[in-house]
């Protein structure tokens, strides 16, 4: 990837990429902008670090990329209902995204990726990892590419943040930071391999966190199929573990990655905040 503008220097062998010489709390330049679009659809993530960007300029970033979605179900920053607070704080045992997921593959039109900025965080642990969804792909045999390609799957936001949400029935301690349950009514069905819009590589598009089964098939005859596909698409080799300071910034790509919160700071506080970027629909 030739690129002027940025250095690009990879985080994995598969996944990710730190990004240097950016200040994203400058009103960054078209170019700067379009070589920032062409990593993320070749990484699937990109990191910053010491970035030094109040929430004006978060907005400003996000912009740049697409259209704000306003977040449904998260608490949002004080005086900006465009920034979605991550937060845990030392008493709570419960983290926020501490499974396996994609973001709002539950909405007809996915977004197109979230940038999530450190504000503070645990003296040790609170991590993210990520698992590539192209290098997931490319590692399945040719018979199950086969078998997958014209499936699509059903996506939901209902036992995620519904009334019936899994937090409440695990009496998980999120109340006051996820709400809204009324507004869950979201259903998608998109494919199961998808062409990146970007980068135009294939990626597997279900996840443990919002897919509930394959289009026309029932959830009993989809769990095998779906385990299996979990448990590949995790696998240590597609993956990265991003360690977080305050100051940095990841930005990922809904369509090519998976994330997972770790929670393993109990009696510290980790405060984020993430803006999700609109997106396009998704396809073969």
């Amino acid at each position: 990837m030739s690129l002027k503008n940025i250095n690009v220097s990879k985080a994995g062998p598969n996944c990710g990429a730190f990004i240097e010489g950016v200040d994203l709390s400058k009103d960054l330049s078209v170019n700067v902008v379009a070589e920032l679009r062409q990593a993320l659809g070749e990484h699937g993530v990109l990191f910053f670090r010491e970035q030094n960007m109040d929430p004006s300029h978060h907005i400003a970033l996000a912009e740049k990329f697409g259209g704000v979605n306003i977040n449904r179900f998260f608490a949002h920053v004080e005086g900006w209902p465009q920034i979605a607070e991550v937060r845990k704080e030392p008493d709570q045992k419960a983290n926020i995204g501490g499974g396996w997921h994609t973001d709002h593959s539950y909405d007809q039109i996915p977004a197109l990726g979230s940038i999530l900025v450190a504000r503070e965080t645990p003296t040790i642990g609170g991590d993210t990892i990520f698992s590539s969804q192209f290098a997931a792909y490319e590692a399945l045999s040719d018979g199950l590419k086969e078998m997958l390609d014209g499936l699509k799957a059903v996506h939901s936001s209902r036992h995620v943040f519904g009334k019936g949400a899994r937090y409440k029935e695990r009496g998980e301690d999120l109340g006051g930071r996820l709400g809204n349950e009324d507004a869950a009514q979201q259903d998608a069905i998109h494919p199961v391999v998808i062409s990146h819009p970007i980068s135009g590589k294939k990626a597997l598009y279900v996840n443990p966190g919002f897919t509930l089964r394959f289009d026309g098939w029932t959830d009993e005859e989809s769990k095998p199929l779906l385990e299996t596909l979990y448990a590949h698409a995790a696998r240590q080799e597609f993956t990265y573990r991003f360690q977080w300071s305050k100051g940095s910034v990841a930005f990922w790509d809904n369509r090519a990655t998976w994330h997972m919160a770790l929670n393993d700071y109990q009696g510290e506080r980790r405060l984020m905040h993430r803006i999700t970027v609109e997106g396009e629909p998704v396809t073969t």
